[in-house]
């Protein structure tokens, strides 16, 4: 946030306005046995100039690594512009839009987003916002019980397929709920979910089924066959998707017959960066006959008396959310400043730039799989189509080749034997449209010098 200082002349100006000599007489209520005259260990003041060699001292020393991470949470490019107008004061100090009055240029903004949300996933409507993809995903679980009114059993159906992490907080979040997540295996061979999976649950009550697109691994679902037979079965669809990836995949609303009911995902890769794994945000989409069981804020646009166009708060009460477990939900504040990020990204790019980044992501991904399955001892898991990232086998344990690479300044990836021990030593990797080919070729080189040096298991 841009901090602009007072001279000594504003300050005086400001205390005589007051009709008091010092700033210390602002606070003669303290008494002055707790009052401390000054800060040890605290240094001189810094100019300007001073604090920047600083700054760039102490982050010479802290090291960029060559990150091939994935798994849910994604190194894009980020124009300088988003940031520089989120943290403007208009954005960055405004809180709860509760007073549509007071409010406007907030309440447009998420309106604003929910648009291109709903337009992204090919839903109805949308929502601003959840905390991130994992809790969007239980919300979902929940949101499906309440509408599949059919349904009696609260039986969702959730393929391994499904990022780890989203599995156990939809477990953590709602299983004490009554709900029952039933999880689906996938086929070792192809990295997705197949028909005859599905088939013990033909005759069964079933209440939702959770589709990732693209899944963990990177590989794309069958969604049509998918979502058909759900629907077939009078059960609803909970597509779990990357956004970046909608700008070249078909959206949850077009999937199969009639499109996902619900349709959620971290929101992250829109121009919020990595910081260490949040603040990030969840999205959620939806089909307006479901819209009064939706969790969160939704925005709406109307004519005042005198009419003009205006933005307020709809289709829900602030007192929902102190009803407890009666609520819709108890989501209030939420990561409205990255939503505010997301917004200025989507519109910054418009849709032709979403859609080359998604491009050049996954041509980077292309080419890095390309490389690293001409080292010996490294081969492509799954034959199938996979959208920014792959997994990958190696001859020996992945740990020890991961710590050999970090000590070389690459993040290798994801060891997946924690998570996925039936597919061996598998490695998750990724690349975005920030890596170059002289990255990939210089990761291809030191894991080639790595295997060399790593015992065989």
């Amino acid at each position: 946030m841009a901090f602009i200082p007072h001279t000594e002349a504003d300050v005086a100006a400001m205390l005589a306005a007051i009709g008091v000599a010092r700033i210390e007489d602002l606070f003669d209520e303290i008494p002055p046995g707790l009052r401390l005259k000054s800060l040890a260990g605290v240094p001189e003041a810094l100019n300007e100039m001073e604090i920047g060699r600083l700054m760039s001292e102490r982050a010479r020393t802290d090291g960029i690594a060559l990150s091939f991470l994935g798994a849910g949470a994604y190194e894009h490019h980020i124009p300088a512009a988003v940031w520089a107008i989120t943290t403007r004061g208009e954005f960055y100090s405004a809180y709860t839009p509760y007073q549509a009055e007071a409010s406007q240029g907030t309440l447009q903004l998420i309106y604003e987003f929910q648009t291109m949300m709903a337009r992204l996933t090919g839903m109805q409507v949308a929502n601003a916002s959840m905390y991130d993809g994992a809790s969007a995903t239980a919300e979902a679980a929940l949101m499906a019980v309440r509408s599949n009114r059919k349904s009696k059993s609260a039986r969702i159906l959730v393929p391994m397929t499904l990022h780890p992490h989203y599995r156990r907080v939809a477990v953590a979040t709602a299983a004490n709920q009554g709900l029952k997540f039933e999880e689906l295996p996938y086929s070792t061979q192809e990295g997705v979910i197949t028909p005859g999976t599905l088939a013990p649950y033909d005759a069964e009550d079933i209440t939702a089924l959770i589709i990732p697109q693209p899944n963990f691994f990177g590989c794309l679902e069958d969604v049509d066959t998918l979502t058909d037979w759900a629907h077939t079965r009078g059960i609803l669809v909970i597509a779990v998707v990357n956004p970046t990836a909608l700008a070249l995949l078909k959206p949850p609303g077009e999937w199969g017959a009639r499109g996902a009911d619900i349709a959620v995902g971290e929101g992250q890769p829109l121009g919020v960066p990595l910081s260490s794994g949040g603040p990030y945000f969840g999205f959620m989409t939806t089909r307006m006959e479901y819209v009064r069981q939706m969790p969160g804020r939704i925005v709406g646009r109307t004519l005042d008396a005198a009419g003009k166009e205006g933005f307020t708060l709809t289709l829900q009460a602030r007192e929902q959310h102190i009803r407890r477990a009666k609520a819709t939900s108890n989501i209030c504040t939420n990561q409205g400043l990255a939503v505010t990020a997301a917004t200025i990204y989507l519109s910054l790019l418009g849709p032709q730039g979403l859609v080359r980044t998604a491009a050049a992501a996954h041509a980077r991904t292309r080419e890095l799989t390309a490389a690293l399955t001409r080292v010996p001892g490294v081969r492509l898991a799954f034959a199938g189509p996979y959208f920014h990232e792959a997994v990958l086998q190696l001859d020996r344990p992945v740990a020890p080749v991961l710590k050999a690479l970090a000590s070389r300044g690459i993040l290798g990836g994801l060891d997946l034997s924690a998570y996925y021990p039936e597919l061996g030593n598998a490695l998750l990797v990724c690349a975005t449209e920030t890596k170059t080919s002289a990255d990939i070729d210089r990761y291809r080189g030191v894991l080639n010098e790595t295997l060399q040096g790593v015992r065989a298991a």
